[in-house]
């Protein structure tokens, strides 16, 4: 994978990092990621962020743990080994409702962490692509991609009017 050059906009103040996202948003830029400290409500829309479809995955994923935990009882208790226990029927449904929720919900929790590892290329050992040491710790930081940039000098001239501390470009 070959190195991209970023342009980048620090901030100190969330509102003032979003006042710049919204204008370069209207003026049609590209945003890359915005990295912040803690949560910027409003910002999916400015960074085309779409519905996740995990909750597909884990709907899959919970209906297979529930069919596989029904299917192992039935074909445990009622057909390799029934036991007839005081008249009780060999396939008792109430009896197996804790465990299939419970298989259903194992199945679905590590269905949707695997997939999300493997959809967000998150492998043991990858290089995570940090921009400054403190973005997420105490500053705001919009990350522009430059080859996607029609006119770089007036994108940094707009993140330092709306109040960029540092403006650099970064290779990553």
């Amino acid at each position: 994978m070959s190195n991209r050059n970023f342009v980048l906009g620090k901030f100190w103040h969330p509102d003032r990092a979003m006042d710049a996202i919204k204008e370069l948003f209207e003026a049609g830029v590209d945003i890359y990621d915005v990295y912040s400290p803690f949560p910027l409500h409003g910002l999916e829309p400015y960074l085309n962020i779409k519905r996740t479809r995990l909750t597909v995955a884990a709907f899959i994923y919970g209906a297979f743990g529930l069919a596989l935990a029904l299917t192992m009882m039935n074909l445990i208790f009622g057909v390799v080994w029934p036991m007839n226990v005081g008249g009780k029927p060999n396939m008792p449904i109430p009896a197996e409702i804790p465990i299939s929720f419970e298989t259903t919900v194992l199945f679905a929790a590590h269905g949707m962490i695997i997939t999300f590892f493997i959809v967000g290329r998150y492998w043991p050992g990858k290089k995570a692509i940090l921009f400054d040491d403190r973005q997420t710790d105490d500053i705001f930081v919009v990350a522009l991609e430059e080859s996607k940039l029609s006119n770089p000098a007036e994108v940094k001239e707009v993140l330092r009017k709306h109040g960029a501390y540092d403006v650099t470009e970064k290779e990553a």
